[in-house]
């Protein structure tokens, strides 16, 4: 097949009962826009029969493909491996469960033909979550606008379209510990925003869960910001500062007054608090510790287990030269 003009990227995990109502809006707007289009889905791990509803989509229409992992490893690595095998002039990142509107890709294809080589869908609505997470989400580009390498566009997310430019870029990064909205950003080139309204989800439930969605958060900020680890520096000179001048305070209170009985619950709080203060320490700089040892393993983002349509195509010229790069 030849090399097409729009690629779309889609991760799936457990989505099978929104495949269907997905190429059946997907696919009409491919070809409105362009003949030469394909679709690269990314099964990370499905329990369910994904996989095989994909086989049966790429059966009747050669240009639907697919990548299989051998296990779960996540959306970020989803992500890279669809950039691995996308072929596309331009690419297209997008969820299966339908928040992400297909129509928007037309919009994204006029502002990429006018010169953009970053076109990304930008949230306008969050009132359909909870305001604990409207919080939450508000107050981690906050911090990662203050703390981070590069600010973040508010509200924007992994649907957006990348021209070949930038793919091949991120194709070059291969960290482990991925933050896909920091790289998109850290990649730079010039880029826009197309606000779009997240619609419901069709079937199924999100699979983020509040502590999945915190750890994307701290994911986020330690791979773009040395913060965390400088926070408990200041931290630890407060201290110091503070036990200097409590032992001043004390040596004048007892030249004096005398020597007072000495309060043992008072000791035992501040034994308990300062040993919580050096393991929450601990705790940062093992974080960052536990990246490095990730990192310098050297083993790859992901395990393919099996690839489907066109991505079948491409492996043996895109994957192995990638690999080979990454492990350099």
């Amino acid at each position: 097949m030849a090399s097409p003009k729009l690629s779309v990227i889609i991760p799936v995990h457990n989505e099978s009962a929104n495949i269907a109502p997905l190429c059946e809006r997907l696919l009409p707007v491919l070809t409105r826009i362009t003949p030469a289009w394909e679709v690269v889905f990314v099964d990370d791990g499905s329990r369910d029969d994904t996989l095989e509803i994909i086989k049966t989509v790429s059966q009747t229409e050669p240009r639907i493909g697919a990548v299989s992992f051998s296990r779960n490893f996540g959306k970020e690595i989803a992500i890279a491996a669809g950039l691995d095998h996308a072929r596309g002039d331009a690419v297209v990142i997008m969820d299966a469960d339908l928040q992400h509107p297909p129509e928007m890709i037309e919009t994204f294809v006029e502002r990429w033909r006018e010169g953009f080589l970053m076109v990304y869908g930008q949230r306008t609505d969050r009132s359909d979550e909870t305001r604990t997470k409207r919080g939450f989400a508000q107050l981690f580009y906050k911090l990662f606008s203050r703390f981070g390498e590069i600010p973040l566009p508010e509200g924007a997310g992994d649907f957006r379209l990348i021209d070949r430019k930038g793919v091949e870029v991120l194709r070059t990064l291969g960290e482990k510990a991925r933050f896909s909205k920091g790289l998109y950003a850290w990649i730079g080139f010039k880029a826009t925003g197309v606000p779009f309204v997240v619609e419901e989800r069709r079937f199924g439930t999100t699979q983020w869960s509040f502590r999945k969605l915190f750890r994307f958060a701290f994911d986020g900020i330690a791979s773009f910001s040395t913060v965390p680890l400088r926070i408990w520096t200041y931290i630890g000179f407060l201290i110091s500062f503070l036990a200097i001048a409590t032992a001043v305070f004390f040596t004048i209170r007892t030249l004096l007054f005398g020597t007072d009985l000495p309060g043992f619950p008072s000791l035992i709080v501040s034994v308990m608090f300062f040993s919580g203060i050096q393991l929450m320490s601990l705790g940062i700089v093992g974080e960052y510790v536990g990246r490095i040892f990730a990192e310098v393993k050297r083993r790859p983002l992901y395990v393919v287990a099996e690839r489907i349509g066109g991505a079948a195509e491409v492996s043996s010229d895109i994957v192995p030269e990638n690999y080979r790069m990454r492990r350099a």
